[in-house]
């Protein structure tokens, strides 16, 4: 009884959650509401360079209890409905200036922002401020949009972009829709060389216990399909959930190890492609 007490006493103390550096999955918010009942949660986007956040979203607010209403917008944001693609990051802090510069042949555009929060520039270097007319912004080396709400859509990071047949691929909008499905547990989309669309995106994709990988076709599977994971039923997965045809990952491999992490906890997206490249090789070869 003492100790039920004491968490309870300690639940009801903590009155905010900040979660950073990346979306968090629908379990992870109710396992944290459930602990923290009484606590606002919300989710930053940011970046050290601009001293942390620059846009906020209200996940969980016990005021309005509407755990529901952001389930639902959740699977919004995943199934990729709003027509530009991209994850809701929110909208920007009082004092954060947010711009967006299209980039060529896109409907995104570069997302800049300028204001008291950014940094003069780095120890030694030439300023990582951009002279635009006059007005000073800081590149954040990301890729998105704002709607009609005054939201920001992120897209993905610019340096990590696949190119496959002359379109623009962005892992984190692929990412974001196969680790919803049920017996997906992490992702990682890469490009791998291709001989004529340049790279193709492939997935390296971590299966859920329980779960089994079939390299046959799903229309040969007997019995506890809803347990079998295929290539097909991926690459099926993200059509019924609005992924763009070229942005369907080509192909798939179990990843039986952790994904190599940054101290911050970053996927280090290029080990990954290393160690691909590296077990595929033969296949590779062939293409």
């Amino acid at each position: 009884m003492g100790i039920e007490l004491i968490s309870r006493k300690m639940d009801l103390s903590v009155k905010k959650i900040l979660n950073g550096g990346g979306s968090l999955s629908i379990e992870l918010i109710e396992d944290a509401i459930k602990c923290f009942s009484t606590a606002k949660l919300l989710s930053a986007y940011g970046m050290t360079e601009t001293c942390s956040s620059l846009t906020f979203i209200t996940i969980y607010d016990p005021a309005t209890n509407n755990l529901k209403q952001y389930s639902e917008n959740i699977r919004v944001i995943s199934n990729s409905v709003h027509p530009l693609g991209g994850i809701c990051v929110g909208k920007p802090a009082p004092h954060v200036e947010i711009l967006i510069t299209q980039e060529e042949f896109s409907h995104v555009g570069k997302i800049m922002t300028r204001g008291p929060h950014v940094m003069i520039g780095y120890w030694g270097q030439i300023s990582s401020l951009e002279n635009d007319g006059g007005a000073n912004w800081f590149d954040t080396g990301d890729s998105g949009h704002i709607d009609g709400h005054g939201n920001l859509w992120l897209v993905g990071r610019r340096n990590c972009r696949i190119k496959s047949g002359g379109e623009n691929v962005y892992p984190e909008e692929v990412e974001v829709v196969l680790s919803q499905h049920p017996g997906i547990s992490a992702v990682v989309v890469i490009g791998l060389p291709h001989a004529s669309l340049g790279e193709m995106v492939f997935a390296c994709v971590q299966i859920k216990e329980y779960w089994v990988w079939i390299d046959i076709n799903i229309n040969e599977t007997q019995s506890n399909v809803e347990w079998q994971l295929s290539a097909r039923v991926l690459k099926e997965y993200c059509r019924q959930n609005s992924i763009t045809g070229f942005k369907i990952p080509k192909g798939f491999m179990i990843w039986r190890k952790p994904f190599p992490l940054t101290s911050t906890g970053k996927v280090k997206r290029d080990q990954v492609k290393a160690e691909a490249v590296l077990q595929l090789q033969p296949l590779l070869c062939n293409l």
